[in-house]
């Protein structure tokens, strides 16, 4: 199977949601492949923009590298090029590299580079850690600006200027000034992509900052719902867009919000709770609480967010 170009990787990925899968585990916390699998027949059943694999709702943060591998394989046979897969590289620049040559041995689309591990750096660092992912691979290649790897505009341009295949900037800063200097500077040179945690909330206002699309946890469970909330936001259907967060998103916030690590845990409660199977998550996260569980399955049967068919 051949990998898109990157142009017409970011042309599909900014038009459409895109769905950052969970990654099943067993009760002895190991891959669960046939698991993982029908949650992605289901995700891909979707008209979603793509699907970015062993993510951070995909606990990559708790993968070995031979399990991100194993885990993008899987995505890529899966999806069997109904949507865009785009695989994870993250850690020491050597590791990422390695796993941005990975992604595209194995029929990715392209890859998401997530932040260094745990140490700082300057522009100048972060510029040659960058060009290092970009030039291990002919994919299209996303930064995410987040932690310890904050980009600025004048660092996304040199990379930009330099590298055909940087085709997008994901966020999850949030600083407003920030994103309107890059934006100014690049315009519609990158896609822009919301990430946020639960980007839903932020969707609407950073439309007009240039990021037409936005990576939906939610989606996991409630992919409809998703997904109207997402054309609201694109069809700048404000009373919808507040409807829609008053019905379900702030209250389920307010739940996520209980525990630290809930972001990932509420998204498998989520699956539980409309009849698909979420199951455990790894430490250092922990499941939700029996009464955060009912909780959220409450929220769910008052709200209009359950998928249809349940």
């Amino acid at each position: 199977m051949t990998a898109l170009h990157p142009a017409e990787l970011a042309r599909r990925l900014g038009t459409g949601l895109l769905t950052f899968p969970v990654t099943h585990f067993d009760h002895e916390l190991q891959f669960d492949e046939q698991r993982y699998r029908e949650h992605l027949e289901w995700q891909t059943g979707y008209d979603l923009g793509g699907i970015f694999v062993a993510g951070g709702t995909g606990e990559g943060f708790s993968l070995s590298r031979e399990e991100v591998s194993r885990v993008v394989a899987t995505g890529v046979a899966q999806a069997a090029g109904r949507l865009p897969v785009i695989a994870p590289a993250t850690g020491a620049t050597v590791v990422a590299a390695a796993q941005a040559a990975d992604a595209e041995a194995q029929g990715a689309d392209g890859v998401l580079l997530l932040p260094p591990y745990l140490t700082e750096g300057t522009q100048e660092g972060l510029r040659a850690h960058v060009s290092a992912v970009l030039d291990a691979t002919r994919l299209g290649v996303i930064v995410y600006n987040r932690a310890n790897a904050i980009y600025s505009a004048e660092t996304m341009e040199y990379l930009a200027d330099r590298h055909a295949n940087l085709i997008g900037f994901k966020d999850g800063i949030g600083d407003v000034e920030a994103m309107a200097r890059l934006y100014a500077r690049l315009g519609d040179r990158l896609i822009y992509v919301g990430g946020l945690p639960t980007a839903e909330t932020f969707a609407l206002p950073l439309l007009q900052l240039g990021f037409t699309t936005y990576s939906s946890a939610i989606c996991n469970f409630a992919p409809d719902f998703a997904l109207d909330f997402y054309r609201a936001v694109r069809a700048n259907d404000r009373p919808r867009v507040y409807a829609m967060l008053n019905g379900f998103v702030l209250p389920y916030l307010a739940i996520r919000d209980r525990a630290a690590g809930y972001g990932v845990s509420i998204i498998k409660a989520g699956l539980d709770a409309v009849g698909r199977h979420g199951g455990p998550v790894r430490p250092p996260l922990q499941g939700l609480t029996e009464t955060d569980r009912h909780d959220l399955a409450r929220l769910l049967q008052e709200s209009a967010a359950l998928p249809a068919g349940v």
